[in-house]
């Protein structure tokens, strides 16, 4: 299994307390070290073009994230989303590792890759970054996918615990992208209603209520999000990997396990083994409990090192 990272993710710095930090990735990485998962092995991340970025925001939105951008200190977007003088360079390799990502596992050089970079994507509109998320991540590698690659069915997955508005945003009218969320509800940034199915209907969004637990979690899941992608039999599957449904994480109310998401994990994986050729990319998202954000994702790749 690949892992993509890049130094680039640590110069974006959010400011002293802000809990999308540099941090997150020192934590994942040194733990990935410790865990000695078999296969894995870590590839450099490129930055993205913006010809790749501009197909799931076109312009103006990346020349004015680009402006915004502060020769010195910090630039607030809204008030959650901070931007320093490396966040252009780490939003453009973030998005860039999950096109090589895709790359690398379109072109079989292995079935299953992780990115593990920020900032993170999955609340970014095409035109507005909000939610700590500068660029769609996910979303542009899918597209990168379908545009250079001609993979038409595709499934991205989302199980932070925070709805990602910005990927529906961005596939609200795609037939060919099934969009699928679990996440909190109520809860930022407010959308996800199970309503809201996309223009064809390839949106489910799976809400749930603060205090799930894994048991909860694991039923609904089962009942409303694995048939529905069996039944799309995607050609790729991509994971918006958020770990903020953690019991431990500070900014939700969910009380899943590491072990809960090695569970999806795996059904993902068996999901991709029957419909995709086992390929699976998986792109980090939320999670801000250091312990158990580094945890969670061994867990993870453990999951997705399996290959049955």
């Amino acid at each position: 299994m690949l892992v993509f990272t890049h130094s680039a993710s640590l110069e974006h710095d959010t400011g002293p307390g802000h809990p999308e930090r540099p941090e997150r990735i020192r934590a994942i990485l040194r733990a990935l070290d410790d865990a000695k998962i078999a296969g894995l092995r870590r590839r450099e991340a490129e930055e993205a073009d913006l010809e790749a970025v501009r197909r799931a925001h076109p312009e103006p939105y990346p020349t004015r994230i680009r402006a915004a951008i502060p020769t010195s200190g910090l630039a607030y977007l809204d008030p959650d989303t901070v931007v320093s003088p490396g966040s252009w360079r780490a939003a453009l390799t973030a998005a860039g590792g999950a096109i090589a990502a895709v790359e690398a596992v379109l072109k079989g050089e292995d079935e299953r890759a992780f990115c593990c970079l920020r900032p993170p994507g999955h609340h970014a509109e095409p035109q507005r970054a909000m939610g700590f998320c500068l660029f769609d991540n996910v979303a542009i590698a899918a597209l990168h996918a379908r545009h250079v690659f001609g993979i038409k069915r595709i499934a991205i997955v989302d199980f932070d615990v925070h709805h990602g508005n910005g990927t529906q945003a961005i596939f609200w009218n795609d037939p060919d992208t099934l969009y699928v969320s679990t996440h909190q509800w109520p809860l930022y940034p407010g959308t996800g209603r199970e309503t809201e199915t996309g223009a064809h209907g390839t949106v489910v969004n799976v809400p749930l209520p603060p205090g799930t637990d894994g048991k909860a979690y694991r039923a609904a899941v089962e009942a409303k999000v694995l048939p529905r992608i069996d039944a799309f039999a995607p050609e790729l599957l991509l994971i918006s990997a958020g770990f903020d449904a953690h019991r431990r994480d500070p900014l939700a109310n969910f009380e899943l396990l590491e072990e809960d998401f090695a569970w999806i994990t795996r059904e993902l994986v068996r999901l991709a083994i029957r419909h995709a050729g086992g390929r699976v990319v998986s792109v980090l998202e939320g999670g801000y409990d250091l312990t158990a954000l580094a945890a969670s994702v061994v867990a993870h790749l453990h999951a997705l090192a399996e290959t049955n």
